[in-house]
């Protein structure tokens, strides 16, 4: 029997006036009127007035410019600021979320002091901060005894850290690894000095060998913004993109050509395209160029296949878009943001040489001038430190972390948790309780992005020097937490020491005055911009001489980090609203699906959802195979940002941590450690 609109409003109506009329359904509200008035924890919706207020966020490793919705003087929203030249409205999957992660249940609500395994309790900041000057005035004048990690690359933060370390008699100042740190060392190598920087919107051939642009690499945001204005709406593109790299990424999926480029095999790919550049004529004027031209010579069709699996038509193809192209730019990277060698950044900076796109193309940032007197960049990186800690050739007594969690995010993380271990007293400047927080001794819980001063300085891939900089939108933090800096900078003068600020939004303010930018438009938003400085570079001939391609075989895979920004970083775990986008080729339940093509699989006798455990090193990790032909031959592709340890119930015991199978090597030449060209065993489980 059918029910029409006239029988189903007789229900509906006669529904309602039947609860009106039993008394049941008014006890029951009368009920739950007594339950909302009288329990705390029922929600209430915030009254006042709702505004927007600019905001540096620094939830994603570039930083993102945005408008901070608020009502009643409390976020509850975040959306992409039209009016900074550098974000244009634009908005990354991490800082999106902002306003969410403010009240993430993984954030550390107070100061805490390890008590026993695992164990915490809550301390006054007055007695945190007592215990924290009594370890280093124990340590003070002992050099190797004070150690510091930071996170940050862009933020004035380190020059304060570093500058107390200086003051104690300390020089173990140490970054975590990032492609800003490595493409100063390959500046160096090719005779130049600087940051790198890459005009992307002045281009109209991108050629990005590992550089996931449009998601984890550099200023995503603005690289986004600039590839969009490059296809304009019913008309042709101005520009073409075209991506060489391990898988069949956002950014490859997007461009107008992707490359299968084994990630051992980046270099070797970025000389083989300047041999034929070099035979169909590209000359250089730098004063290496003879030694490059035979050293590229070597890559041979043959070569080039052999090391890439790339067919010499697909290259020709390439080189012949180059050369009809009037603005090319070559970006190179890791795929992941990290681990890649110097030698890597070089083969493909070399590209802009020979095609003389240095000055236009690829820029050169001038150093910028201190907020802390006396401070220099650190040239040291976190996972040779703690290397070196696991192996007792450094013995520091005490380690402070800022912005950094290098027990989950260095190679061989187990090992590095475990160096952690030899250290006597940690502090973490933590927001969140992650893996290493969970790790030290002394959490100081560090302020959300929206309650803190911060600043920005030439976030790796901007084309010329720029400067960002924000404070709180909220008149109090939500957590009882205070600013790392302004902690330090207190210390220090208990210390008897002099940084020449007691606050942090002091040396910001230094900052932007000694660059000659006004605080208070940066803060409402703006942004500073200088002029990048002139100079030539080389083409790296002598440190490219020493490149060698990482060999695999029947037992062993490349290992190809995949980083999606909306599951994380290597500081932050996936938003809870973001968790609705992992898909089920990614994740199932607790297990991670790793990728290879299926040519890669048969030959390792797997199939589609086959159990496997992926080993190298002392790392192990369980996964299940899911079969994708955007990986290259060869190759596992493996995501990051699972495998959490600590954080919260939405992430934790979720996947595995591809950073535990992850070894590192030493760069012939340049000493840097890598890890980009990993290979692992795959054995079915």
């Amino acid at each position: 029997m059918g029910l029409d609109r006239r029988g189903f409003v007789k229900i509906v109506v006669g529904g309602v006036a039947g609860t009106l009329f039993t008394p049941v359904i008014w006890q029951s509200l009368d009920d739950v009127s007594i339950w909302s008035q009288n329990w705390g924890w029922i929600p209430r919706l915030n009254k006042g007035e709702v505004k927007a207020k600019s905001a540096l966020s620094k939830l994603c490793p570039a930083g993102c410019a945005v408008k901070v919705k608020t009502v009643g003087g409390l976020p509850f929203a975040v959306a992409g600021n039209t009016a900074n030249p550098m974000s244009k409205g634009g908005v990354c999957p991490v800082c999106a979320a902002g306003a969410q992660l403010m009240y993430s249940p993984a954030r550390v609500k107070s100061p805490l002091k390890k008590v026993g395994e695992g164990k915490f309790e809550a301390i006054k900041w007055e007695d945190a901060e007592a215990l924290l000057v009594e370890k280093l005035t124990a340590l003070k004048g002992q050099d190797g005894k004070i150690a510091a990690i930071n996170g940050d690359e862009t933020g004035t933060a380190g020059e304060v850290i570093a500058g107390l370390l200086a003051g104690l008699g300390n020089s173990g100042y140490y970054m975590m690894p990032g492609e800003k740190f490595v493409a100063g060392k390959g500046v160096k190598l090719m005779g130049g000095s600087g940051q790198p920087g890459f005009d992307i919107a002045g281009a109209d051939l991108v050629l990005m060998i590992g550089a996931d642009a449009l998601d984890s690499w550099g200023t995503t945001v603005a690289n986004q913004k600039a590839f969009a204005a490059t296809r304009p709406t019913g008309a042709a593109a101005t520009a073409k993109f075209v991506y060489a790299g391990p898988v069949l990424n956002h950014t490859a999926a997007v461009s107008d050509k992707y490359l299968p480029v084994p990630p051992q095999a980046t270099a070797a790919f970025a000389l083989g395209l300047a041999n034929l550049l070099i035979n169909a004529g590209a000359v250089s004027s730098a004063p290496d160029f003879a030694e490059y031209k035979a050293l590229a010579a070597k890559y041979t069709a043959e070569e080039v296949e052999k090391a890439t699996g790339l067919k010499a038509e697909t290259m020709n193809e390439l080189a012949a878009m180059i050369k009809a192209a009037k603005a090319p730019l070559v970006i190179a990277g890791a795929s992941f943001g990290q681990g890649a060698g110097a030698l890597d950044f070089v083969a493909g900076a070399s590209l802009n040489v020979l095609l003389g796109r240095v000055g236009s193309g690829m820029t050169l940032l001038p150093e910028a001038p201190k907020a802390v007197a006396g401070v220099s960049a650190s040239d040291k990186d976190a996972a040779s430190f703690l290397a070196d800690v696991a192996t007792g050739k450094a013995a520091p007594g005490a380690l402070l972390v800022y912005e950094a969690n290098p027990a989950y995010a260095l190679p061989q993380a187990d090992d590095m948790a475990k160096a952690l271990g030899n250290i006597a007293f940690k502090v973490s400047f933590s927001t969140y309780m992650d893996e290493t927080a969970a790790l030290c001794d002394l959490i100081l819980p560090a302020p959300h992005p929206y309650e803190r001063f911060d600043d920005a300085l030439n976030p790796y891939g901007v084309a010329k020097p720029t400067y960002l900089a924000g404070k709180p939108v909220v008149k109090k933090p939500v957590m009882d937490c205070k600013d790392p800096v302004d902690v330090l900078l207190g210390a220090a003068g208990k210390l008897g020491l002099s940084l020449g600020f007691e606050k942090y939004a002091d040396v910001i303010n230094a900052k932007a005055k000694a660059l000659g930018a006004d605080f208070d438009a940066l803060a409402a938003g703006g942004i500073w911009n200088g002029e990048p400085k002139g100079g030539a570079l080389n083409l790296g001939a002598g440190a490219l001489a020493k490149v060698a391609v990482a060999k695999t075989d029947d037992k062993t895979l490349a290992v190809a980090p995949v980083s999606k920004l909306a599951y994380g970083s290597a500081t932050l775990a996936t938003p809870p609203a973001n968790l609705l986008t992992i898909r089920d080729t990614e994740l199932v339940g607790k297990d991670l699906l790793v990728q290879m093509n299926a040519a890669t699989a048969k030959k390792a006798g797997l199939g589609e959802g086959a159990k496997v455990k992926l080993s190298a090193g002392k790392g192990e990790l369980k996964a299940r195979v899911h079969l994708n032909e955007g990986v290259a031959p060869g190759t596992v592709a493996v995501l990051l940002g699972f495998g959490r340890s600590a954080w919260d119930e939405f992430t934790k015991g979720k996947g595995d941590n591809v950073y535990k199978i992850l070894t590192v090597s030493d760069e012939a030449g340049t000493g840097l450690k890598v890890w980009a060209g990993s290979t692992v065993t795959v054995a079915k489980v």
